[in-house]
């Protein structure tokens, strides 16, 4: 990619370098030039001509041939941004997704602006879900598990950084940390991709463990709607994220284990994404 001087000819000839591996090869391109400039993207639509100077064009370079080999942007750049946060993302932690939202939004609708909600969330990869709760209800008490320390350090980083101290991060699989605790609402956005689902070649960069989840991909749904009630106080709400065809069987998997008033929500998209149930 050194015959790249000029912006405009970088964004040209990256735009074409991934057509092939991106939905947005133009945006990508944009973003990953920007961050090898310093500059934000607007700098390069107003100075088109301006020339990269050579270690700009090494980063631009390098950051390139990672897109290309189908890493995710987010790990590029060691961001992500979620509910209007720019999060810390590395390879130990899933990379967040838009319509993971929803189950904020869902939640938050569940727990009063001014009330002293004990939440949990499980599995909570790089602190999105927990952070986003924790930031719209100041006076709740949010406590967050993980099996993965090393995804626990980029959550623990993001909380600092964005000032939020009301949360607890806790090391374990999923309800095994809070066992004897009691809480209002349990949130989780687990894995549920099929082990021999193709897509996971597609998302071979991000953590196998946080995407896979048996051969139906429900064994993480099945544990939590096992679990969860143990810990979850009487009429208090559990919601779970999934795959838009999943809904049918994680409510049966809810209604075998006592779960009543079960729902789903739909995401922007009009596909179920979120279930809801009820202690």
């Amino acid at each position: 990619m050194n015959e790249f001087l000029r912006i405009d000819a970088a964004l040209a000839g990256g735009t074409e370098q991934l057509r092939n591996v991106s939905d947005s090869p133009r945006l990508d391109t944009e973003l990953l030039l920007a961050r090898a400039l310093d500059v934000a993207r607007s700098y390069l639509f107003a100075h088109p001509e301006d020339s990269l100077d050579p270690a700009a064009v090494a980063r631009f370079s390098t950051a390139m041939e990672r897109r290309a080999q189908g890493m995710p942007i987010a790990y590029i750049t060691g961001e992500k941004e979620f509910w209007s946060m720019l999060l810390t993302v590395t390879p130990d932690t899933l990379v967040p997704r838009p319509e993971t939202e929803v189950l904020v939004d869902q939640t938050l609708q569940r727990v009063p602006e001014d009330g002293e909600f004990a939440v949990l969330d499980l599995g909570t990869g790089c602190g999105a879900i927990a952070l986003a709760v924790a930031k719209e209800r100041p006076n709740c008490i949010v406590t967050a598990t993980d099996a993965s320390d090393a995804a626990l350090v980029v959550a623990r980083e993001n909380a600092n950084r964005h000032a939020v101290p009301n949360i607890d991060f806790l090391s374990g699989n999923w309800t095994a940390p809070v066992a004897g605790m009691s809480f209002d609402v349990v949130v989780s956005n687990p894995p549920y991709v099929p082990d021999a689902d193709k897509d996971l070649d597609r998302l071979r960069f991000e953590p196998r463990a946080a995407l896979a989840a048996g051969a139906d991909g429900l064994d993480a749904i099945r544990r939590i709607s096992a679990d969860a009630m143990a810990v979850l106080r009487r009429g208090g709400s559990l919601l779970i994220e999934h795959g838009d065809k999943q809904q049918e069987a994680v409510a049966r998997i809810l209604a075998a284990d006592g779960w009543g008033d079960i729902s789903h929500v739909t995401d922007l998209a009009g596909k179920p994404r979120v279930t809801i149930a009820v202690s």
